[in-house]
C-alpha cells in the first residue's frame, strides 16, 4: 500500500479534479440520511457542529438551519472553495469552512457538540485516528453521526467490492465492514447508539465516470463486476440490460456513536 502521505495527496489531487460532481451528485446531494440528520441529533440553536470531510458541503447545508455555527472541514481546498460556493447560493451564512486533516484536526478539545462525517471514511488511511480525533473535539454526551459506504463481512465479497472501489476511483482506500469500525469505535471510547444497514443504489454509468478518469478506465470496472461469478453479482444486485451494466447496490452503515458523560 501507498504511505499514508501519499495516499492523502492522491485524495487531494482526485477530489480537486473533481469537486464540483460533488456538489451535483444524486447520491451526495439527495439521500433520506440527510434528513434522518435532524432526527437522531437533537439540534438547538446554540450548538458548535463539526462536518469533517465536508465535499459538497451537503450536511453543513442541512444543518446550518438549526445550529449557531458549522465547521466545515476538508482536506482538499478545491473541494472547500466549491462547498463555499455552493452554501453562499443557499444563504448559509453560518459555515466556517477550515482545511483541514480528519485524522489530525485542527480544533481544542470538547470543542464541538456533535460530528459528522459522510460518505467520506473510506478514503482515510487511517480510521482508528479520525474515530479518536472525532472523540476529542467531542463535548461529553456529544454525538459523532457517521455515514459510510461498508463491506460485507464475507472476505471474498469484502475484497471484491474493495477491489472495484478502487479501479473507479483512485483515491479509495479501503471499506470496513461493520465489526471493524464497531470495534474501531469502541477504542475510541465511543458508544454505538444507532446501528442501521442501508443498500445503496448505483446507476453505473453516473457512478463511475464521476471519479474514472476516461472510458477506458470504466470500461474496466464495468468489466471486471459483470466478469464475477453470478453468486457475487447477485449480492450486488447488478442488472445489466444490452448488453451494458446499468445499476448495481452496495451496503452502507449509518450510525450514530455517543461520547460518554
Amino acid at each position: 500500500m501507498e504511505n499514508e502521505s501519499t495516499i492523502k495527496q492522491h485524495v487531494q489531487q482526485q477530489f480537486g479534479k473533481h469537486a464540483s460532481k460533488y456538489v451535483t451528485s444524486e447520491n451526495h446531494a439527495k439521500g433520506d440520511d440527510l434528513e434522518l440528520l435532524l432526527t437522531w441529533l437533537p439540534l438547538e440553536n446554540t450548538w458548535n457542529v463539526l462536518d469533517i470531510a465536508t465535499g459538497g458541503g451537503h450536511v453543513a447545508k442541512k444543518l446550518s438551519a438549526h445550529v449557531r455555527q458549522v465547521v466545515a472541514t476538508d482536506l482538499t481546498r478545491p473541494m472547500l472553495s466549491v462547498a463555499a460556493d455552493h452554501l453562499k447560493q443557499a444563504q448559509c451564512d453560518n459555515v466556517l469552512f477550515v482545511v483541514a486533516d480528519a485524522e489530525q484536526l485542527p480544533f481544542l478539545d470538547r470543542s464541538f457538540d456533535a460530528v459528522t462525517c459522510r460518505i467520506a471514511a473510506h478514503h482515510f488511511p487511517n480510521p482508528h485516528l479520525f474515530l479518536h480525533e472525532a472523540a476529542r473535539v467531542l463535548k461529553p454526551g456529544g454525538k459523532l453521526v457517521l455515514i459510510d459506504n461498508v463491506a460485507p463481512s464475507d472476505e471474498a465479497l469484502d475484497q471484491f467490492m474493495n477491489t472495484f472501489e478502487a479501479m473507479r476511483d483512485t483515491s479509495h482506500v479501503r471499506c470496513l465492514t461493520v465489526p471493524e469500525w464497531q470495534a474501531l469505535a469502541e477504542k475510541a471510547g465511543l458508544q454505538v447508539e444507532i446501528s442501521l444497514m442501508n443498500r445503496k443504489p448505483h446507476k453505473f454509468p453516473a457512478w463511475v465516470m464521476r471519479t474514472a478518469e476516461n472510458e477506458e478506465q470504466a470500461k474496466s470496472v464495468e468489466q471486471f463486476i459483470t466478469g464475477a461469478d453470478q453468486s457475487i453479482q447477485d449480492y450486488f444486485s447488478v442488472h445489466i440490460e444490452n448488453g451494458k451494466l446499468q445499476y448495481l447496490e452496495i451496503d452502507e452503515w449509518r450510525a450514530v456513536l455517543t461520547k460518554p458523560l
